[in-house]
């Protein structure tokens, strides 16, 4: 009993590590600092593939974060919620909207650090994805925040650079627009099969 015990252990810590390997990382320079997000290719394969391929691509180079969303900016909203939100694009340089990964479905929630995408109806989501300051279960299936309850589809987490994340968040802006937005340099996978990706696949919005 005690080996299959330790054999299960392990096999568990294997598929753990797995999934982690799996699991690329993406450095996201803005002119205010770096931010690396861990995307969730496991969990949420529709979500963050869909990142990704504006990533690989270089369709958020150049972009920004243009908006803030803070306890004090949201006045008319009684569901209160905190986040960064940028790399929207225009609809001529977007793909086609993805289907809705719910956090029910994934697993995900937003916690603090969360990236998700930003969305009008379910599976309305293209290119524009914010970043949670805190928990903000309010996101997440079955919360307040959008009327249908449908919530966000989280994808990944920040691990390095939620320094940067709240810098962002308190900066000026007019509402919740950043003035002036902040720019978002380049986006790029850390991991070494990003060396597989360019932008010469011929993937055009």
């Amino acid at each position: 009993m005690k080996i299959r015990s330790i054999i299960a252990c392990l096999a568990a810590l294997a598929a753990l590590t797995f999934a982690a390997a799996e699991n690329p990382r993406v450095l996201v320079r803005t002119e205010k600092g770096d931010i690396v997000v861990e995307v969730d290719l496991i969990r949420a394969p529709v979500t963050a593939a869909n990142f990704l391929r504006y990533v690989d691509v270089g369709l958020y180079d150049g972009s920004s974060f243009h908006r803030t969303v803070t306890l004090a900016n949201q006045p008319d909203n009684p569901v209160k919620i905190e986040v960064i939100q940028g790399g929207q694009l225009p609809e001529t340089k977007e793909f086609p909207p993805i289907a809705h990964e719910t956090t029910a479905m994934t697993g995900l929630m937003h916690v603090d650090g969360a990236i998700s995408m930003a969305r009008d109806k379910p599976g309305t989501a293209a290119s524009s994805f914010f970043i949670c300051i805190n928990a903000q279960p309010e996101l997440d299936f079955g919360g307040r925040r959008n009327p249908d309850g449908q919530g966000f589809a989280a994808f990944g987490r920040v691990i390095q650079g939620m320094d940067v994340v709240r810098v962002l968040q308190a900066l000026p802006a007019r509402g919740q627009q950043l003035t002036p937005p902040v720019k978002i340099i380049s986006v790029r996978r850390m991991d070494v099969r990003s060396k597989n990706h360019s932008h010469d696949q011929g993937v055009t919005p």
